[in-house]
Order: structure tokens, then sequence, then C-alpha cells
């Protein structure tokens, strides 16, 4: 669907991803960080490698922090992404943004306002927006050209 920069790295794109949109109720930003970590720690006791796309360095250090206190007892094992391949040693979660490809996983969850160029080489793609009226704006465009692209998006409302 997007074009790649560094097919060394790319894996084929998966056939048909499959698309869930998260809307959640809350309105502040930080709601939507909260709610990834959450997802990410449910991903990853399902066994899944995943990564989080971020909008910028600020939130990628953002969440990089959340996911290491987010709730007590939790455990999630997780890096920045370098944009290398991923290695037997890598963590099972890798947290990103900007164009860089992101390694090999089974889930992308997206915190941006577009869709990464990338997006068609996972499973699944987790979309994740908050109550405010620019992220659903955002995310009605998203689901739109999803839909356009031939996949059929999810939606599931979040108290």
């Amino acid at each position: 669907m997007g074009e790649y920069c560094c097919p060394e790295i790319i894996p084929v794109p998966v056939e048909n991803s499959r698309i869930d949109f998260y809307v959640l109720k809350a309105s502040e930003p930080s709601a939507r960080l909260r709610f990834a970590c959450r997802l990410a720690e449910k991903t990853y006791k399902l066994d899944r490698v995943i990564h989080i796309h971020t909008s910028s360095e600020a939130e990628t250090s953002s969440l990089d922090d959340l996911l290491w206190v987010f709730r007590d007892g939790s455990f999630v094992p997780h890096e920045l992404s370098t944009g290398e391949p991923r290695d037997e040693l890598a963590a099972p979660i890798t947290i990103g943004h900007g164009d860089r490809h992101p390694p090999d996983g089974d889930v992308l969850i997206s915190l941006t306002d577009t869709i990464p160029a990338f997006f068609d080489q996972f499973e699944r793609v987790a979309e994740i927006l908050d109550g405010s009226t620019e992220s659903r704006k955002s995310g009605r465009e998203r689901y739109r050209i999803y839909k356009d692209t031939g996949h059929e998006p999810t939606t599931h409302m979040i108290a």
C-alpha cells in the first residue's frame, strides 16, 4: 500500500490486515497512551509481537516511560525501535515514530492521526482515538481510507 524505503528489511505485505478502531470516551491525549499500554499488555500476553507507532519523539518517550509504571504488577517488555530487523533477543514490543519502518511484527498499535505507510506489513492494526473532536475527525478519515482500500474496519466504543 505504501512505498517502502528499505525493501531489504520490509516483509511482504499482509493480504488484508484486520483493522480495529478503539474509540475512547475520554478526550485527553493521555487517555490514548494509557489505553495503548493496556492493549499492548493484553496483546503481549497472547504471545504476539507488537509495534506501537507514535506521532513524535516526545510521545515515544512518554509511552516508553508509561509502559514501565502504568499498572502495579505489570511487566511489558519493550524497547525503542531502531528500524533494524528484529533478532531473537529483541523485546516483543517496539515503540517508534516517523517514517522509519518498524521490525517484523503481528500487531500495529497506531497513536497517530495518519495511516502509517507500513500498516500492511501487520496482520492486525489497532487505531486508538480519544474523544476529542480532532481525533474523531481524523479517525473518520482513516476509516474511510481503509474502507476504500478494501479493508473492513471494526469499531469498538471504550468507556
